[in-house]
């Protein structure tokens, strides 16, 4: 550090600065130190020290010439008077120099031993008369360097406005509180499935499967806890796994989720005949909140089932299809203690009649879908008359019931002695809210029965009337007329139809929405009666048709409508076609290849959107299923390909079987034919070489 001369001070002449004590003129200083200054003042105070450091020395500047190393002399800067510096002569006020002047320093760069002559206890003497000439003389600005200088004006400004910016964040520093800002410090023993809150598991476990929750159960004590919550298991339908899962979980879910769970489907579960005996209880004690119950095909006692449906009176939907043990005791219950019934099913219960369904249907007020199928005393007038008066049922199916006869069906459908048109001889009933009506296998009922249905029931719109022997086209006749819904039909093995049945289908109100057609074994139908069908009824998804007398012909035709369809409706771009009718062919004598040829070439055609699936000859069958896999997937061209290797294998066999000359070498095209077709329908052959065919292993 650069060391300053120290010489005896002289009282000065002159006025005091503020901040010195006031003394007489020509008197001496106070002896006194001054007091122990802190906080700012106290910082403030240590900056001369700070502004004569060693390095000022290394910079070429020198120590301000006010400063006195026993720090009683007032804040100074470093001197700019010295003539090593370039900044020019320092202006020094009287406030920073509290009006006392010193001797001149040593030069900067030899800082060296302090000279004898200097003793740092002396006290400053105040030169007023050299302060205000040094002042007068003074410059009243220093100049920039000229490294430092701005050479224009846009330097200029950026230079301000960079200064201004840096205070601006020091100010915005400065002014804001101190935060102390806590450690974030890592978990080590972090349990994620015993902190995390239970209703985020139960968020989790919800989009698992029912098998694999039963599976997740086995990882540890936690987690059995968490796939038994009731929350998952709210539908308990064992239709699709009721063959894998075993008893004692099954039992185990019913118990644990039994308040929570809604619809209970246990179709098909025969593998818990001894449990309804240890814990049908149990079970049916903590299921109380049911309102879809099915047991069809479940083997289970009565006892339980009874427990089952005493406990849940809110129930909506029950199925009890096919339990042999359920009898019209089961009934009375339901009609105690389910007012909000609208679905039942006792089919195949043979031991439920319709003195038991009578409790149900008078108790039952929203009772809506009926199904009793092969229930006996279906010819009691009671009964009947109690539906004709409710008028509530949309769905009744009544199939295989043998005690159905002419008479039962009219009084379902019009009543007890109902008043008769005089001009079209037709009772004069409320219409009829049945939507669906099954009548199939009822061989008791005639034509005269099925003719009350016409003008009846406006609303129908699934009807089904197979195997019902006896049947003719009056029959029909009248209810084609008087059903404009209809969307499915099935006439299936009805022997005695004819053509004018279907013709009188074409030119029914119910053409433009009819979906699904069954006329299967129904061997006196053909072309004449099919082809105005087909033309008329642009909605068809599905056509049954299977040993009738239809040809070739029929299969064009649906093939010209289905892409008469598809230019109706705009094409999806990019997009596979789809299946949009669906054809079952197979046992008609008529139909040959070549009609089937059709549906495949039909189906290949570019920009399709929908095509054609069919169900043909079982010798052909192969073929026709590769050839759409190939269109569903897009790959037309491999579609295309295997139609034609195809047709030319066909070509080929009906050549072989000709008889004349050349037979030999029609029979060697056919084999040739044969083998790329067989290549084709694997695939196509392997890097353009058919695969290598033998006949085996002679030795074996």
């Amino acid at each position: 550090m650069a060391q300053v001369v120290w010489d005896n001070l002289t009282e000065s002449p002159g006025t005091m600065a503020p901040s010195t004590p006031t003394v007489a003129e020509g008197g001496p200083l106070p002896s006194e130190r001054p007091p122990k200054l802190k906080g700012r003042r106290r910082l403030l105070q240590s900056l001369p020290k700070i502004s004569s450091s060693p390095s000022l020395a290394r910079m070429g500047r020198t120590s301000s010439s006010t400063y006195t190393a026993g720090g009683k002399a007032s804040m100074s800067c470093v001197s700019l008077a010295s003539s090593h510096s370039r900044h020019g002569h320092f202006y020094s006020s009287a406030q920073s120099s509290a009006g006392f002047s010193t001797a001149p320093t040593s030069v900067a760069s030899t800082p060296g031993p302090e000279q004898p002559g200097c003793d740092p206890n002396n006290r400053p003497r105040r030169l007023d008369g050299e302060v205000a000439a040094h002042a007068a003389t003074a410059p009243k600005s220093v100049p920039l360097p000229a490294d430092v200088r701005p050479g224009s004006k846009d330097v200029a400004t950026s230079t301000a406005a960079a200064v201004a910016g840096v205070g601006a964040v020091l100010e915005d520093y400065f002014t804001k509180p101190m935060v102390r800002v806590k450690e974030s410090r890592r978990r080590r023993n972090l349990n994620f499935w015993g902190e995390m809150p239970h209703e985020m598991a139960m968020h989790i476990f919800q989009f698992l499967a029912p098998k694999e929750l039963v599976r997740c159960s086995l990882v540890s004590r936690a987690w059995h806890k968490m796939c038994f919550d009731g929350q998952l298991w709210i539908n308990v339908d064992t239709e699709e796994y009721y063959q894998d899962i075993p008893a004692a979980s099954l039992t185990r879910i019913m118990t644990k989720a039994g308040p929570f769970v809604r619809d209970l489907n246990l179709r098909g579960c025969v593998q818990m005949p001894e449990r309804w005996s240890t814990d049908g209880l149990n079970i049916s004690d903590v299921c109380r909140n049911l309102e879809y119950f099915s047991l069809e095909g479940c083997r289970i006692d009565r006892s339980s089932v009874h427990h089952f449906l005493i406990r849940n009176p809110r129930l909506v939907h029950i199925n009890l299809s096919g339990l042999k043990d359920i009898s019209n005791s089961a009934m009375r219950i339901i009609a105690q203690g389910c007012p909000q019934l609208e679905y039942l099913n006792v089919s195949w219960c043979q031991n439920v009649d319709t003195r038991g369904l009578l409790r149900v249907v008078q108790a039952c007020t929203l009772l809506k879908d009926l199904r009793a199928g092969e229930i006996r005393g279906l010819n009691d007038r009671a009964f009947l008359l109690e539906l004709f008066e409710r008028n509530t049922l949309e769905r009744l199916l009544l199939s295989h019931c043998l005690d159905l006869d002419d008479e039962s069906l009219q009084l379902l459908i019009q009543g007890a002695n109902p008043e008769k048109d005089p001009l079209t001889g037709r009772a004069i009933v409320p219409p009829r809210k049945l939507r669906h009506l099954d009548l199939s296998r009822c061989r008791t009922l005639t034509v005269n029965g099925v003719q009350c249905l016409s003008h009846n029931v406006p609303q129908l719109v699934g009807f089904q009337l197979s195997h019902c022997d006896g049947m003719t086209d009056d029959a029909l006749a009248g209810i084609f007329e008087s059903v404009p819904l209809l969307t499915h039909l099935d006439l299936e093995e009805l022997d005695e139809l004819s053509n004018v049945s279907l013709q009188n289908l074409a030119r029914s109100p119910c053409t433009s929405r009819l979906q699904h057609l069954n006329i299967s074994y129904c061997e006196t139908l053909s072309d004449s009666g099919m082809l105005p069908v087909v033309r008329s009824c642009p909605m068809l998804k599905s056509i049954v048709m299977d040993n009738t007398r239809v040809s070739d012909l029929v299969l064009t035709e649906a093939a010209a409508q289905v892409r008469q369809r598809d230019r109706a409706t705009q094409a999806r771009a990019g997009s596979p076609p789809k299946s949009s009718l669906h054809i079952v062919v197979y046992d008609c004598q008529n139909v040959t290849w070549t009609g089937v040829r059709e549906i495949l070439s039909r189906n290949t055609e570019p920009n399709r959107d929908q095509v054609i699936s069919l169900k043909c000859f079982y010798g052909y069958q192969d073929t026709v299923n590769e050839h759409m896999k190939r269109v569903l997937r897009g790959d037309r061209k491999a579609a295309a390909r295997l139609e034609r290797k195809w047709a030319e294998y066909m070509v080929a066999s009906e050549e072989a079987g000709a008889q004349g000359a050349g037979a030999r070498r029609r029979r060697r095209r056919l084999r040739e034919a044969a083998m790329v077709h067989a290549d084709e329908e694997e695939g196509g052959p392997r890097g353009g070489r058919r695969r290598a065919r033998s006949g085996g292993c002679t030795v074996m």
